[in-house]
Parts: C-alpha cells; sequence; structure tokens
C-alpha cells in the first residue's frame, strides 16, 4: 500500500497546429489502501492524468509523489505501479499461467519455485486456477480479464492502476467483474486508482471519487455526497441516470415565498423564500428524476411524451415549453402519451445553480452518508 499525491500536475502538447492542455493543475490525494475512481466524459483528461501517474505520459508541470517519494523523473519500471489496460493485452503464445508470470520472471529475483507459488497464489485469489494452462484463444472475455488483472497485481505494486478495463465485456460480465474488483481490493488492500467514463462503475465501486471535466477536477468526495451535495452543476448532471432535469428560471419573492418561474414566465414551483438564497433572482433550477411528482391535470404545465417501463420502475419523459424533463417513477404510477400533467417538487429536494458559472448555490436537504463510498 502507498499514499499518492499528484500536486497541480498539468499535461499539455504541443504540435504544428498549437498547444492543447490536456490535464490542467490535478491535484488528488489518494489514502493508504484506498480504492479512487475518476471518473467523467471521454476526452476530459482521466487516461491521461493515470498515464502520468504510471510514468507512461511526461509530465509538464507539477509533482507526483508515491509513498513520500516524488516519482515524475522516473521511469514506470522504477515506480513500482501495476496497471491494467482496456485491451486485455495477453500473449496469445503464452498460457494463462505464463502470462501471469512474465513480469515475474523479468523483473524480480524469485526463484522459478517462487514465481510458481506466487502464480499459483493469485490464481486462486482470482478464481482461475483450473485455467493456467491455457491459451488466450481457450478463455472467456472475463478469464481474459482476470488474467490481466493477476499479470499486474502478482507483481505485488504499491498502487494498482485501472484504464477502463471492463469496457470490452458485456454488461453481465462487468457487473460480476465490479464485484470481483471490490473482493480483491479488500482482500489485498493495495492503493488503486481506476478511470472510468461509467457513473455506474465509479459509484458502486468506490471509496471516493473523482469527477473531472476539461482537464480539471470538478469534485473529490463519497459517491453519495458528490450525488446529493455537488460542487457544481456539471457534475450534479454528469451524475444519476437518468441524469438530473435542469431549467433556468428567475425567481420572485413576496410574502415569505419565492416563485420560480420559466423563461416563458409560467410557474415552475413555488418554495419557501429561505430556500433561495438572499440576492439571487436568476438560477438555474436542478430537480433529480426520482423528485419529480406528477398528477393528471387539464391545466397542467408539462405533457407526456414517452413513457418506459423498466420491470421496477417507470420512466416518464415529458415537455415543458421547449424543455425535456424526465420523472422515475414507481410502477403503479402511470400516464399515456400526450396526457397533461402538473408537476409537484418539493422545496428540500431543489438544486439551485450560478446561470453563469455554473456553482452551487443550494443542495437538496438530505442526509448523506460521508463514511465509504461504496453501495
Amino acid at each position: 500500500m502507498a499514499h499518492v499525491e499528484l500536486a497541480d500536475v498539468s499535461k499539455v502538447y504541443d504540435d504544428a497546429q498549437g498547444t492543447e492542455t490536456a490535464v490542467d493543475s490535478v491535484s488528488i490525494s489518494v489514502a493508504d489502501g484506498e480504492f479512487l475512481t475518476i471518473v467523467g466524459p471521454s476526452g476530459c483528461g482521466k487516461s491521461t492524468t493515470l498515464r502520468m501517474l504510471a510514468g507512461l505520459e511526461p509530465v509538464t508541470e507539477g509533482v507526483v509523489v508515491i509513498d513520500g517519494r516524488e516519482v515524475q523523473h522516473l521511469v514506470p519500471s522504477e515506480r513500482n505501479v501495476a496497471m491494467v489496460f482496456q485491451n486485455f493485452a495477453l500473449y496469445t503464445k503464452m498460457t494463462a499461467r505464463e502470462n501471469i508470470g512474465y513480469g515475474l520472471k523479468h523483473s524480480t529475483q524469485l526463484s522459478r519455485p517462487e514465481r510458481q507459488d506466487r502464480i499459483e497464489e493469485m490464481a486462486q485469489l482470482l478464481g482461475i486456477s483450473d485455467h493456467l494452462d491455457d491459451k488466450p484463444a481457450e478463455l472467456s472475455g472475463g478469464q481474459k480479464q482476470r488474467v490481466a488483472l493477476g499479470r499486474a497485481l502478482v507483481r505485488q505494486p504499491d498502487v494498482f492502476l485501472l484504464d477502463e478495463p471492463l469496457s470490452n465485456l458485456d454488461a453481465k460480465l462487468r457487473s460480476e467483474m465490479r464485484t470481483e474488483l471490490q473482493r480483491i481490493h479488500d482482500q489485498l488492500g493495495v492503493t488503486t486508482i481506476y478511470v472510468t467514463h461509467d457513473q455506474k462503475e465509479a459509484m458502486t465501486m468506490s471509496d471516493r471519487i473523482a469527477v473531472m471535466n476539461d482537464g480539471r477536477v470538478q469534485q473529490i468526495a463519497t459517491a453519495e455526497s458528490a450525488y446529493d451535495r455537488p460542487a457544481n452543476e456539471f457534475v450534479g448532471t454528469f451524475l444519476g441516470n437518468p441524469s438530473m432535469n435542469t431549467t433556468e428560471v428567475t425567481i420572485e419573492r413576496r410574502d415569505g415565498t419565492a416563485t420560480l418561474r420559466t423563461a416563458a414566465g409560467n410557474v415552475l414551483t413555488t418554495v419557501p423564500a429561505e430556500t433561495v438564497p438572499t440576492g439571487v433572482s436568476r438560477a438555474t433550477v436542478g430537480i433529480r428524476p426520482e423528485d419529480l411528482e406528477l398528477r393528471s391535470a387539464d391545466d397542467g404545465s408539462a405533457k407526456v411524451a414517452v413513457t418506459e417501463f423498466q420491470g421496477n420502475t417507470n420512466y416518464v419523459h415529458l415537455t415543458v415549453e421547449d424543455k425535456s424533463l424526465t420523472a422515475r417513477l414507481t410502477t403503479d404510477q402511470t400516464f399515456e402519451r400526450d396526457e397533461q400533467v402538473a408537476l409537484a417538487i418539493d422545496a428540500p429536494d431543489l438544486y439551485l445553480f450560478d446561470t453563469e458559472t455554473g456553482e452551487t448555490l443550494k443542495t437538496r436537504d438530505r442526509a448523506t452518508h460521508t463514511d465509504g463510498g461504496r453501495s
């Protein structure tokens, strides 16, 4: 295990077309034995950040510290980190045993019996002991991924890095491997940094998540805290499926209430005046789909566009003026296409964001678990 520190780390690419900043002054601290996931949309800089930590990309500016030692000037082999990529990258002519042991043979002084013992222990941990003599062509996708994990972990690294390792697996296997990775981390306790664009992976596996966008870290927190108390509109809308509904409103205060009106002047909702920070007359409202209540009403402000039955949940997609909203309802709540409905929003469930900067003005008022990141 090792403590990892990225301090104001940047990566700038320079070519004939000019310069491009892929990572911009990123600072992340990862505790000994922590499982941290860097999550964000494609192109946000998360994989580049991981590659700089591994030594596969040179750092333009900033400091990388592993277990108290600056490593940004060291080659990958001197950092004692192990990395698993999206592509399994197994040697096709080698057996699973040979693939797992390849790094031990070429980077350690272990004897052959010692190497074999360590390979057997790792295979048992990963549940592939019966496949050690199989070649990659004989393995399933999940077994190949376990071999790739074993090849990295068998070296007993200080830090374990994973760059979207499950994206080539089907949905069922991804779910199984998420559970497997948590189990392996709990058993080994190795400091783990995981990169993904899949918010479900990030929110279910991690002690904490670091949300990135446009090369910058937007927020580092437990999944529950980031979901309920996002630092800005980007984090609020990125986390959650379906994503948070947002719409710009003007705010009118009168007699202890605040009326939130849409761009067309229609009332979205009325809340106690203390719900809205003093001095705010214009904002972007955020509403989680699970917090949006509907009732049939001929004079309702919304119309049902599409309904989606999802087994134990109904998703109802609505149009309100020129905006689309989504409500997540229980299956006993049904509405027909083109039906007029009225919206109900409880004041504690509202999010408010600064329309210009996106910074959070108010989050929903709910108790949040902050002492752990996994669900």
